[in-house]
């Protein structure tokens, strides 16, 4: 628990208060009566008898009830000086009054105070009275943190930010690479500022905009600037935030916000990984999840039931559309698809130049270049690849990034962390042949991506790593190309077997051979390139969702499956001894490359393609083109 003077200070004053009432009314209810005429020295009932009959007392002074006395008394051992002492009286004893009327003594008697039981009935009030005060302190406190006590009585209330007029310092001009996806939204956001632009011609608002794509796409990106652009009340929630393990729960959040949303129309509804409550219904293993059906049933019905809700706008982003419920992805919920893909080539230079805007790049670096090399990165890849080079760059003490810097980031976050070098003995040797056989063979076959560089410098899992890049972007794949790419993932299983023999190939292929099968296995079950013939024998969605694919029988039966093993092993091995032949072809440039990779430990891919040249034609391939 976090130390808190304040809870601190709560708990200590109530004690020393407590402790203050208790000591006040035990003083006031003794000798604190007594006022100034406490006496400092005390007498016996004889003595004072004694001094009574002696006609020594001038004053008595009766307290407490008659149960103590003050005294003025001459005292003979003090030069008969006279002093005040404190007589305990005993109960029962009539007959002093008397006696002291007969020797003429002045006596008074001072009635009992009723502070102390005042004092009393404070000091045993005052420490509840703190302590549910101290309660009621903390419960407040409590309240304010999410999931705290206070909140029990919130749980049907939307947890959604709202914002009337949200700043996410994010606007269209931030978005790039997702130009289609942009227009799209583009539109929604002028539906909301002119609507009589589209109501004059018949047209009404969409309801429902849904945002598919990959992770790291831009996605919750597009919508912060549609919030930033549309200038109208901005709703934003995550999917999970609906559901609860109380009954009942999620169904009365997406009641309180659309309840909200209708009070702030027209306004825009946000719904991040709506997947999260989306799932499709009664796709369960012995029933669904009923807490979320119902969640999902009430946001149907306030996304287009009975009522409607006129002039809001839901858009909602997930990475999964394939689990989602077919009732919440008709027209009329979500009127609209927008596909956030990967960008390509002209989408990564945009994202680039986005995200080159703060960093400071030293005149060589080509963004053109980066985005050659980093087919496949999402924004959000290319972002962090900017900010590794970034962080190099400061690491090296340099006063601006360089393509250095870029192409160490790349290697970092396609790969993982630089290693320590090998030292030249004969595992580095074996790695330097696996390599340079990946190389070699991506070199020698026209159909494959062109090397860019060889490198010994472990990093992550690898000992060793061959970069290629694609020379252009590839929407479609050939058959040669498929094979070409096996063949040059076999290239280094290929190099150790034909040059260190059968008995010495190592496991640093097992990598490889997982990619080799998988890419096999698509070209028969998927793209009918085998002599099964042009059958699509598999699905494509390569994830199982439980209760939909777990039971689901296969598509074929057991005679088409040991068909397509064997046609899966046709093509491997075919491809090996293509692999293992070209080895066996180009044994000397390979002993050169060698040598040279385990002295500099990388090599270009440019200088790379020159040595193979001098010992065997290297085929053209498509060359790069510009952007446009």
């Amino acid at each position: 628990m976090k130390f808190s003077w304040r809870v601190l200070v709560l708990w200590t004053l109530p004690a020393l208060l407590v402790g203050f009432f208790f000591w006040q009314g035990a003083f006031s209810n003794g000798i604190g009566d007594m006022g100034q005429n406490t006496a400092n020295s005390r007498m016996t009932y004889g003595r004072f008898l004694e001094y009574l009959d002696a006609n020594r007392v001038t004053t008595v002074d009766f307290y407490e009830g008659g149960r103590t006395a003050i005294v003025e008394a001459v005292d003979p051992e003090l030069d008969n000086r006279t002093q005040k002492v404190r007589v305990e009286l005993p109960p029962n004893a009539p007959e002093l009054i008397d006696k002291l009327k007969e020797k003429g003594v002045n006596f008074d008697a001072h009635p009992v105070r009723n502070d102390g039981a005042i004092w009393g009935l404070l000091g045993n009030l005052i420490f509840p009275v703190l302590l549910i005060a101290g309660l009621f302190f903390l419960f407040r406190r409590s309240s304010n943190l999410p999931g705290g006590p206070g909140q029990a009585m919130n749980f049907g209330k939307s947890k959604a930010r709202f914002q009337m007029e949200a700043k996410t310092g994010v606007m269209f001009d931030d978005v790039a690479g997702i130009e289609e996806a942009k227009e799209e939204l583009q539109e929604v956001v002028t539906f909301l500022k002119q609507p009589e632009k589209f109501t004059a011609v018949g047209a009404r608002i969409p309801k429902g905009v849904l945002l598919v794509g990959p992770p790291g796409t831009g996605k919750t990106l597009l919508a912060k600037a549609i919030a930033g652009e549309a200038a109208v009340p901005f709703f934003s929630i995550s999917g999970s935030e609906f559901v609860e393990m109380f009954v009942g729960v999620g169904a009365s959040r997406v009641r309180d916000l659309f309840k909200k949303a209708k009070e702030n129309a027209p306004c825009i509804i946000f719904i991040d990984e709506i997947d999260a409550v989306g799932r499709q219904r009664g796709a369960g293993i012995g029933g669904g999840n009923d807490e979320r059906e119902q969640t999902l049933n009430q946001l149907l019905t306030e996304m287009d039931g009975f009522e409607g809700n006129t002039g809001i706008i839901i858009i909602a982003a997930t990475n999964r559309p394939d689990v989602l419920d077919a009732a919440l992805l008709r027209p009329g919920r979500f009127d609209r698809q927008v596909m956030v893909d990967a960008p390509d080539i002209k989408g990564r230079l945009e994202v680039l130049q986005v995200h080159a805007r703060n960093k400071k790049l030293d005149p060589s670096v080509s963004l053109e270049t980066i985005a050659r090399r980093t087919p496949g990165f999402t924004g959000a890849d290319l972002a962090n690849l900017l900010n590794e080079a970034a962080i190099l760059t400061a690491r090296r003490r340099k006063e601006g990034i360089t393509l250095t810097e870029i192409d160490d980031a790349v290697d970092r976050v396609v790969a993982g962390m630089e290693g320590t070098p090998l030292v030249d003995n004969k595992s580095k040797r074996l790695i330097a042949y696996h390599e340079i056989g990946h190389a070699l063979v991506g070199t020698l076959l026209k159909d494959h991506d062109p090397v860019q560089k060889v490198t010994l410098v472990p990093r992550g899992q690898a000992q060793g790593l061959t970069w290629f890049t694609p020379n252009e972007e590839q929407g479609l794949t050939t058959r040669g190309q498929l094979k070409a790419r096996i063949t040059g993932a076999l290239g280094g299983r290929a190099a150790e077997e034909v040059i260190f023999g059968d008995a010495e190939v190592t496991t640093g292929a097992g990598n490889d051979l997982q990619q080799v099968t998988g890419m096999a296995r698509q070209m028969v079950t998927r793209f009918g390139m085998s002599e099964l013939g042009p059958l699509s024998l598999e699905s494509q969605s390569g994830e199982v969702f439980l209760g939909r694919d777990w039971m689901s029988r296969s598509d074929y039966s057991e005679a088409i499956a040991s068909r397509i093993d064997s046609q899966v092993r046709t093509i491997v091995e075919e491809c090996y001894d293509n692999a293992k032949r070209m080895m066996r072809e180009n044994r000397s440039v390979m002993d050169r490359l060698v040598d040279l990779l385990v002295e500099k430990e990388t090599i270009d891919g440019e200088e790379f393609r020159q040595i193979v040249a001098e010992y065997t034609p290297v085929p053209d391939k498509p060359q790069y083109t510009p952007i446009l």
